[in-house]
């Protein structure tokens, strides 16, 4: 559990530094000046969609994950691991690096709901895993 759980760590990282490698990049050749009393996402929103779907997708991965992260460690700390719960737990993060890589590449909506669904699937079968598990 704990291994799945340190890799969406570092995953997550990866997309923190991808969105920094080409946000840093649009905003100098874009000549943006920052402005700290602009409406929150109001100069981003003027980046390029493919160096923005980067962001959004860093932003997404501390929505839904959070939930993983709590049922995995309730899982790992309370010693139920077991075959199932690594399955599905590894499979959660998979579908998750997809997810991040097909946003942040092509972005096509209804392919990437249709992964966020699955990957959503996992979570709930690990959570219903969880609760047998921990009662």
């Amino acid at each position: 559990m704990l291994a799945a759980i340190m890799a969406l760590v570092v995953w997550t990282m990866v997309m923190w530094t991808w969105m920094y490698a080409t946000r840093i990049p649009s905003i100098l050749k874009m000549r943006m000046k920052l402005d700290p009393n602009a409406p929150r996402g109001q100069q981003m929103s003027l980046l390029p969609p493919h160096v923005r779907w980067k962001a959004d997708n860093y932003n997404h991965l501390f929505e839904q994950p959070t939930i993983f992260y709590v049922t995995a460690f309730a899982i790992q700390l309370s010693g139920a691991a077991n075959s199932t719960t690594i399955i599905l737990a590894w499979g959660y993060v998979v579908l998750r690096i997809i997810h991040s890589l097909w946003q942040s590449i092509y972005n096509i909506i209804n392919i990437r709901f249709y992964l966020f669904s699955l990957s959503s699937l996992v979570l709930v079968a690990l959570i219903w895993n969880a609760i047998i598990l921990l009662y």
